[in-house]
């Protein structure tokens, strides 16, 4: 298959007119640089998206090995960045100034501004700097993780990256003569592997999720005494919705995720009933559209970072939101937009515990995709997720078995996804049937045993990927101290109180949407229809100064 390098590069890589870059020296400051000059360094973050001039510079890549591969030379009226330079993030690749160069420097901010301020030069910049992206995941640029390809931790860290748009790759010291090469440098103990090797030189040994995200500039120290007018919390197509309309109407807005962007939207293999894509398009290149968006119109996103709890506060009588973080650090904000989603739910399986991250699944990407070529499959569940992932691995896996405990799924699924499950030879539907046993040794599932319901017979099968898509449960534990009111499932209620807009929580300030939500519609286009509305509650609510109210500690009611 032709690579985005091949086939878009007029695109990746414009020419910007005499009269384009006058209109852009408003927005940048003049630079000046000599040969050998470095203008971005891997790992560290750099001035802006930077126009030439005059001159040439050359960008690239270094493998694991430390081999510079040339990916591009920009010339006068080409401009040095990717998606990093909209939040200012360390640099996946090296500029180097090839002979003087002069140039214009156009800082984060305000190449926001000019994304906003010039719309028809700002979609060619920002398509170049997102099609940028997308040929550094192609080439493996980034992080290095170095471990066992099924190695859990492994699925894990690569699973994490990739679901953040990071671009990674993985060397495996049994089969890459590279991989042995670094575990030798580093005097590596085996037993201590997976490592990753940073962008900027760190080399962090099986690494939290949290940790690699700080290594890589995913997440900074957030200023404790910055006051933002919206925190979002959750990342998914609702939360991203309000951080788009929040942003792109001057509200400043924090979004929060403790895991990556998209939520359970992001791992659709293919979502075909969302409006305006007639041909389909994948939860992935959904959510990471909206995410740049987000980027494009200044909001910043911290990912993955975790809200641990929201405790109000008063300042000379205006109310206030302090949230708790990982990593003991705090962030306030004058609204608090809920958007959590669900939590994968989990079947009472005996063992399933000793194979998650290596045989059982929630989630079907490219990644699980290939772990599965040419095997037979189990995957339990009845909903649009789960069918939508039933025909995605039915294009490698050599058969696929689809668990439901109803006897159909007429009741549960879309028509289209029930006529394409059927029409497709290597899906069988086994209804009324559950998983009862799972085998394996040191962590790698072998074979799996279901039992038909009604009839108590029982099949086993060599297996050794399991897909869990059985629905969620809310995820709201930690707001267990806030004092926000639950329904009875534990989903958050909103529109009960009087006087309070009906995605607004029994505290005043606080909103809640998507899925989260009790009575929401679990679709992503009403996720993301939320996500636009609450906006302007939020206006409303920050309009008529409704966080007014007497000072905590006079025991009045904090509503």
């Amino acid at each position: 298959m032709a690579s985005i390098v091949d086939t878009r590069q007029a695109q990746m890589y414009p020419v910007l007119l005499p009269a384009e870059i006058e209109r852009l020296r408003r927005f940048g400051t003049a630079a000046s640089y000599a040969d050998g000059d470095m203008l971005a360094r891997r790992g560290f973050a750099i001035a802006g998206l930077i126009v030439v001039l005059s001159g040439k510079v050359s960008i690239t890549r270094q493998d694991a090995a430390g081999v510079d591969h040339l990916i591009v030379e920009h010339g006068p009226g080409q401009f040095v960045g990717e998606v990093t330079q909209l939040s200012d993030r360390p640099a996946l690749v090296d500029a180097r100034a090839i002979g003087a160069v002069d140039a214009l420097v156009i800082p984060s901010d305000r190449l926001r501004g000019l994304m906003v301020a010039e719309a028809e030069l700002g979609e060619r910049i920002m398509r170049a700097l997102i099609l940028r992206r997308v040929g550094l995941i192609e080439a493996g640029a980034g992080p290095v993780i170095i471990g066992q390809g099924d190695h859990g931790d492994v699925l894990r860290l690569q699973g994490f990256l990739t679901r953040n748009g990071v671009p990674n790759q993985t060397l495996d010291p049994a089969t890459d003569e590279t991989a042995r090469t670094i575990v030798s440098r580093f005097a590596i103990d085996a037993a201590t592997l997976p490592v990753v090797l940073c962008p900027n030189g760190d080399v962090l040994r099986n690494p939290t999720e949290s940790a690699l995200g700080r290594c890589l500039g995913l997440v900074r120290t957030l200023d404790p005494d910055k006051l933002y007018d919206v925190a979002v919390i959750g990342a998914g197509p609702a939360g991203l919705a309000t951080a788009v309309y929040a942003a792109s109407e001057g509200l400043s807005v924090l979004v929060l995720d403790m895991r990556a962007f998209g939520g359970q939207a992001g791992a659709s293999a293919r979502i075909e009933n969302y409006l305006g894509f007639p041909t389909g398009i994948t939860g992935m290149a959904l959510m990471a559209r909206a995410y740049n968006q987000a980027q494009k119109f200044g909001a910043e996103l911290a990912i993955p970072d975790e809200a641990l709890s929201i405790t109000p506060f008063d300042v000379h009588g205006e109310r206030r939101f302090r949230l708790s973080l990982g990593q003991d650090e705090t962030a306030a904000a004058r609204t608090v937009v809920v958007a959590s989603g669900a939590r994968y739910r989990r079947p009472s399986i005996p063992g399933l515990d000793d194979y998650e991250g290596t045989g059982i699944h929630y989630w079907a990407s490219p990644l699980e995709r290939k772990l599965c070529a040419a095997q037979e499959v189990v995957l339990v569940g009845g909903g649009n997720s789960a069918g939508q992932a039933a025909v995605y691995l039915a294009g490698q896996a050599a058969k696929v078995w689809m668990l439901i405990r109803a006897d159909g799924l007429a009741a549960s699924m879309s028509r289209y996804l029930i006529d394409r499950i059927e029409s497709l030879p290597n899906i069988e539907l086994v209804t009324q049937s559950e998983i009862t046993r799972l085998e394996g040794d040191r962590g790698n599932l072998s074979h799996v045993t279901w039992r038909q319901r009604v009839t108590g017979a029982e099949t086993r099968r060599a297996i050794r990927h399991v897909f869990l898509f059985i629905g969620a449960d809310p995820n709201t534990s930690w707001l267990d101290d806030s004092g926000i009111a639950l329904d009875g499932k534990g989903f958050v209620d909103t529109g009960s109180v009087p006087g309070h807009h009906a995605l607004e929580t029994n505290r005043r300030g606080i909103f809640a949407v998507g899925d989260v939500r009790a009575g929401s519609v679990k679709r992503v286009a009403a996720a993301v229809g939320e996500g636009a509305q609450v906006v302007a509650a939020i206006h409303a609510y920050l309009a008529a100064d409704a966080g007014r109210v007497p000072p905590l500690n006079t025991g009045a009611d904090p509503r």
